[in-house]
């Protein structure tokens, strides 16, 4: 076997692999961006939105699309039952968080990153008090983060288990 001869499935495997290191990945590491800002300077938070907004259109949306494409190819391939609870379960929790992406994080940082640059400047140079509709929102943004880590890594345990096959 040479280098460059793969099969169609070990291609696909390798794209959706590779789509859920780099575009989940980055999902994770959002977790901490909001902490450390805060204990940095609250003038950092700006920032921190307009990376999550950088990160979940530019590499969690894309790879969602990726994900879900190569998923599909390689359960057919393999001629796997879309129905089986592992296989179905996968595809409801991708299609979850893809929601959760467009429908939640994206809007949410949109909003919440305009509402901090407007207490950021209504403070001058004085201390940047933040306002309660800002840091609820903000705990309501960590809180569907962590269900949705969860949720990536039920995913990724029904995928490598396959319990039931």
């Amino acid at each position: 076997m040479t280098l460059l001869a793969v099969t169609g499935f070990q291609f696909s495997l390798f794209l959706h692999i590779t789509a859920v290191v780099v575009g989940f990945g980055s999902s994770f590491a959002q977790s901490v961006t909001f902490p450390v800002a805060m204990k940095l300077d609250k003038r950092h938070l700006p920032y921190v939105h307009r990376l999550q907004l950088t990160l979940n259109t530019f590499f969690v949306q894309p790879a969602l699309l990726i994900v879900l494409a190569t998923g599909i190819y390689q359960a057919s391939d393999a001629d796997y039952d879309f129905g089986a609870p592992w296989l179905s379960g996968a595809f409801v929790i991708i299609i979850a968080i893809g929601a959760l992406t467009g429908a939640f994080f994206i809007p949410a940082d949109r909003r919440l990153g305009t509402m901090v640059q407007k207490e950021i400047a209504a403070a001058g140079d004085g201390e940047v008090q933040l306002s309660q509709e800002y840091l609820t929102g903000m705990r309501n943004t960590g809180i569907a983060g962590a269900v949705t880590g969860v949720l990536l890594i039920v995913a990724i345990w029904l995928m490598v288990t396959k319990p039931g096959l």
